[in-house]
């Protein structure tokens, strides 16, 4: 044992002499050596979201080391703190009207989460979950209720979720679905009624439908593990349903499925190199406005012309960054922007798309300077049986790409895929004088069925 460990220290001694004589030979200079801490630690805010008029913006930040929850009117008001918790950090919330707050809280760690409510200045704090060994999670907040809510808890059985209809100010609960033991997941339609119910026996998973709550659930179709037909939410007049299917399909598309005839009605959209799982939406206008899909980096398919519109405004304030739509007002005229990229982390910035004009609320890593992080470039390459492999290479800035130390980050999951954005410990291996490679090699997500079944009983293979 001893033997081996002083091999393995000797091969690392010798690598990193080898690390260091090829360095001394490299032209150039790299950026200032930035701490490690400042790739890793927490950012200044999270969370960030709009309240339902548009006049407020709610975030999590640190207080006394636990995040909390603040409030600003916006563009530029005071920030309040709502929340003082000290024991656990509130993991999530969401406005449950302009002046109401809900949020998710577990008590020393044992994620028996609870669901709160509590108002804008701190008072009139809610355990609307208030059971022992109980675990709770939201189903839909009803954005156009402004008095109830849409939970799931197991009080009643610790092996299943009921859902229940819950008041935000009284806390008082109907009982809409009691599970029967197999039931993981639940879609509403646009006036919050629950009618899909999405089952599974831990291999194959069903989609159970009704046409209003006073039916039982029948089942729509039956899918295996390699195959997928995920609801998304219902068409605006509640008739059918959009859903992300891979049904007949080797890539993931967005169709239109049809429960009264039971099959897919129409193909939204599919793509040649990737899934497709991201459904744009206007519910002020009642209209489906585009796709989002992730290839090289996110990218976006429109199909109305005023949300095709706002992203080119967007794109071009924030040229060379990706951005994306947080949240809105209800009447979709104000919206929360975050821009991101390779070298940061990104700000959060407040839109009144009617005026045009935008602020910028927070900028998440103000510690990170872009110009000491390297950009991540997307490649592809033929594997040795010819197979296209797609993934990310990052250089370090200053110096010549030559002869450089090379460190290969493969994904974890193994069910996952890398993507385009800021990563803290690639961007701490470039500082340091790294070249980073990550693939998405078979087996990774998002590439269709066929890339990832490549991978079945082949997984550590040479």
């Amino acid at each position: 044992m001893l033997r081996s460990l002083r091999k393995i220290i000797g091969a690392i001694i010798i690598i990193v002499l080898t690390q260091m004589i090829n360095m001394q030979s490299v032209k150039g200079e790299l950026p200032p050596l930035v701490p490690m801490e400042d790739f890793f630690k927490n950012p200044v805010e999270a969370g960030h979201s709009l309240s339902p008029t548009g006049r407020k913006v709610a975030f999590l930040k640190p207080w006394k080391n636990r995040m909390n929850i603040f409030f600003q009117s916006v563009p530029r008001g005071k920030e309040i703190q709502v929340t003082k918790v000290t024991n656990r950090d509130i993991s999530g919330f969401f406005w449950a009207n302009d002046n109401k707050l809900a949020y998710i809280l577990d008590e020393g760690g044992d994620e028996n989460f609870h669901i709160y409510t509590i108002n804008l200045d701190g008072s009139g704090q809610k355990d609307l979950t208030p059971f022992k060994n109980t675990r709770a999670s939201v189903i839909d907040d009803l954005e156009n209720d402004q008095e109830h809510m849409i939970i799931s808890h197991n009080s009643r059985d610790s092996r299943v979720m009921d859902v229940y209809r819950v008041h935000v100010d009284t806390g008082e609960l109907e009982l809409i679905f009691e599970n029967p033991g197999n039931v993981v997941g639940y879609v509403t339609d646009h006036e919050g009624k629950l009618r899909i119910a999405l089952s599974s026996d831990g291999v194959n998973n069903s989609v159970l439908y009704r046409e209003d709550e006073s039916k039982e659930f029948t089942n729509l179709v039956t899918t295996n593990f390699r195959e997928s037909l995920s609801p998304l939410f219902f068409t605006f007049d509640n008739k059918k349903f959009y859903a992300t299917s891979n049904l007949g399909r080797d890539k993931s598309a967005i169709v239109v499925y049809d429960p009264s005839a039971n099959k897919e009605e129409t193909v939204i959209y599919e793509h040649p190199q990737v899934d497709v799982s991201g459904l744009l939406r206007s519910d002020a206008r009642k209209v489906v406005t585009g796709v989002s899909f992730v290839a090289a980096k996110r990218a976006y398919h429109f199909l109305d012309h005023q949300r095709r519109e706002m992203q080119e405004f967007l794109e071009s304030k924030f040229p060379g960054l990706e951005v994306s739509v947080v949240s809105s007002s209800l009447d979709e005229s104000k919206f929360l922007i975050r821009t991101y990229s390779d070298k940061s982390r990104g700000d959060y910035h407040f839109l009144d798309y009617d005026k045009k004009e935008e602020a910028q609320l927070a900028e998440i890593s103000p510690w990170i300077n872009n110009e000491y992080m390297a950009p991540m470039e997307p490649i592809s390459y033929q594997s040795r049986d010819g197979i296209l492999i797609h993934g990310y290479l990052t250089l370090p800035v200053g110096i010549e790409a030559k002869g450089l130390p090379l460190v290969v980050l493969p994904h974890g999951g193994p069910w996952a895929r890398d993507h385009w954005g800021y990563q803290p410990e690639v961007q701490f291996l470039a500082n340091r004088g790294y070249v980073v490679l990550q693939m998405n090699f078979r087996g990774s997500t998002g590439y269709g069925r066929k890339f990832w079944e490549m991978s079945f009983r082949k997984w550590g293979k040479e």
